[in-house]
């Protein structure tokens, strides 16, 4: 499992890069391996508010139907449409392909760094 140090982590596996009032976020190799190979993405539209630990969007993979989690409070500002097409990007290179762009960033009080996120993963893995 690989994990960014660079990055913040959510319980719900998704990864946030904060920077500035801006935060990009995607959904982590821990969670891109749990689902198994994907085949849709469901992105939100720019403007669209979203809130801390509440559903944003939606991954399809060949096991489930699974939802993404926001990590933080804040407007979408913009959206990676490149994974409509290829959404197993995701699967390849979980850190590089990022769901969405927030603006006005709050909230994330709860997010993990690597080293608490890694040990998060291997206390779910028992």
């Amino acid at each position: 499992m690989k994990i960014d140090a660079q990055l913040k982590y959510s319980k719900s596996h998704e990864w946030v890069r904060l920077e500035g009032d801006t935060a990009t976020i995607g959904l982590t190799d821990f969670a891109q391996n749990s689902l198994g190979d994907l085949v849709f993405v469901n992105l939100p539209d720019i403007g669209t508010e979203v809130t801390e630990k509440e559903p944003f969007t939606d991954i399809e993979s060949v096991k489930a139907v699974s939802d993404v989690y926001a990590p933080v409070n804040g407007t979408v500002c913009a959206v990676n449409d490149a994974l409509l097409d290829a959404p197993e990007t995701i699967n390849s290179d979980p850190y590089g392909a990022w769901l969405i762009k927030v603006e006005g960033v709050s909230g994330g009080e709860d997010l993990m760094d690597a080293a608490a996120y890694e040990a998060f993963c291997e206390s779910e893995a028992e």
